[in-house]
């Protein structure tokens, strides 16, 4: 027995990794054999026994009729299909990210780019993405020398009906093999298996297409049903008449006259016979096939996408933004699992036969984001940051979805107020060219015949008016005249209270004589009065 040769590349666990595996495809399909392309149908002609029986084979670990079958839903079933496309079209629409942990060098990082900037590695994602309906894919990379590393330069996706589980556990993959009866262990690192888990249980069962075929085998049926109901709706209901003494070859020649006068409009029968046509009322067809064909379809959507708002029904704008919720967990979920494979098959065994074994190594993501409701956090920046809030303007580019401008770049601005020319002449102290100060808004024409501050009833809403350019009102000038005078108000309210102060001894002398104070209020309480009084009115004005 020959010896497969070991080289110095070590595989994420340590071990060598053998050179002959790694540019060499292993899962081909071969043109006799058990990996010969498969050919055999199994939706035609299928029955409710059928499909029961086939789907406890797969329970069991026989998996071809059952993969086969779901291969056909697909083509067959076209909302099946439709709905399944949504679903990995939306984890297509995800752009993967790196994450650097703490500990993992820049070139390492740098080459994980490199990998994933590749033009065949997002055509493997979505090939791993058919795990959502037959309950696991593979994808073999084909491994080469390429830019100084060791990567994949083709991925090449394998027909599930390749591999088998293992028959004890059934959950680990073993790729067929002619006179193998358990199939072959699949080699680390030329294999990225991708087993979603949309249920718990063994992974044959978690397929989407296991609870779909019940929903196709119906849907079957009720389209063939209605198929033959659309061929003879509107055609009137012929009835031939023979007479008691009619031979059997009258009656064959009757019934044969009566069956082709829909195609050819033109029949003969023996003398005594005669044919009726009847009307056939009633429409309820549409009805009752359309129904169970539109709740079959509205089952599957909430199979696969989660939702039947934006998936069927089209129905309002605030019903499909709470039910797309549920699809969003649906796609972090996807998301989510990807991640666990592509790092644990891809990345993992990258890294580790380019730079050796690492402890910690790069982690490829596929991050959902939340969508934004650019409205309200604008308004919420809008009250905030006024007040004193301090926010990121990267996390706010990123919630918007806004990239840093470049230097080269036009940024949009606020417009200007245009500024009024300067006079001819006018030159501030520092020498340049301001214009003029804007003139005092003139008052109405109404109030020029009244002596200034007048505030009758006709004169107060136009000098309001005329003053709004000023933030100041007449609350604010009544205050700068109460406090324009306080020394002449406290100065009496004070003045004993100094003198008792300045005639005692110590601190607890000044307590002792306070309650003998006879402190002078008087001026204080009647300038309070006159502001309360004048307040009240410019309030009973206004209101």
């Amino acid at each position: 027995m020959v010896r497969t040769r070991k080289s110095s590349i070590l595989g994420p666990d340590g071990q060598p990794v053998e050179v002959a595996l790694l540019s060499e495809e292993i899962a081909a399909p071969t043109p006799y054999g058990v990996r010969a392309i498969p050919l055999d149908a199994v939706a035609s002609g299928l029955t409710p026994e059928r499909l029961a029986g086939l789907l406890r084979e797969a329970t069991y670990g026989q998996t071809r009729a059952y993969l086969t079958l779901a291969m056909e839903m697909e083509e067959r079933y076209l909302h099946y299909a439709s709905q399944l496309q949504t679903r990995k079209l939306a984890f297509d629409a995800i752009d993967e990210t790196v994450e650097a942990p703490k500990g993992v060098p820049t070139k390492i990082v740098d080459a994980v780019h490199a990998l994933l900037e590749g033009p065949s590695f997002r055509e493997a994602c979505m090939d791993l993405t058919d795990g959502l309906a037959k309950g696991y894919a593979v994808v073999e990379p084909i491994w080469e020398y390429q830019g100084g590393y060791l990567q994949p330069v083709a991925y090449e996706d394998r027909d599930q009906r390749f591999f088998d589980f293992d028959p004890v556990k059934l959950r680990e993959l073993r790729l067929i093999q002619d006179g193998l009866r358990e199939g072959e262990p699949l080699t680390g690192g030329k294999f990225i298996t991708h087993m979603p888990r949309t249920r718990t249980g063994l992974p044959i069962r978690r397929g989407i297409a296991r609870p779909a075929a019940w929903a196709f085998l119906v849907q079957s049926f009720a389209l063939q049903d209605w198929a033959a109901f659309c061929e003879i709706y509107g055609v009137p209901f012929r009835l031939g008449k023979y007479h008691s003494g009619a031979s059997e070859n009258d009656k064959r020649t009757l019934l044969r006259a009566v069956r082709d006068i829909a195609n050819d409009a033109a029949a003969i029968v023996p003398e005594g016979m005669s044919i009726e046509f009847h009307e056939v009322n009633g429409a309820r067809g549409e009805a009752v096939f359309g129904g169970l064909l539109g709740y079959i379809d509205r089952q599957i959507s909430k199979l696969i996408v989660g939702q039947t708002m934006t998936a069927d029904d089209g129905s309002s704008l605030g019903q499909a933004k709470i039910h797309n919720e549920v699809r969003l967990d649906i796609l972090r979920a996807d998301c989510r699992q990807m991640k666990a494979t592509i790092n644990r098959d891809l990345i993992r065994w990258f890294v580790a036969m380019n730079f050796g074994p690492q402890d910690v190594y790069p982690i490829v993501d596929f991050p959902v984001a939340e969508p934004e409701d650019v409205l309200a956090l604008t308004q919420a920046l809008e009250r905030t940051v006024p007040l004193g809030l301090k926010v990121s303007q990267r996390q706010v580019r990123e919630k918007l979805g806004l990239s840093e401008p470049e230097k080269e770049d036009d940024l949009l601005a606020p417009p200007r107020p245009a500024a009024s020319p300067a006079a001819p002449g006018q030159v501030d102290d520092d020498g340049d060219d301001d214009p003029p100060p804007q003139p005092a808004p003139k008052k109405p024409a109404k109030l020029a015949l009244h002596v200034g501050d007048c505030r009758c009833r006709d004169c107060q809403p136009e000098q309001l008016a005329a003053n709004s350019g000023d933030d100041r009102d007449e609350v604010d000038e009544l205050l700068d005249d109460t406090l324009s005078d306080w020394q002449a108000i406290t100065d009496p309210l004070l003045e004993e209270l100094f003198a008792v102060a300045a005639e005692a001894g110590s601190y607890e002398e000044v307590l002792a004589r306070l309650d003998s104070l006879r402190l002078n209020s008087q001026p204080l309480r009647e300038r309070l009065a006159v502001a309360t009084t004048i307040a009240r009115g410019l309030g009973d004005v206004k209101d």
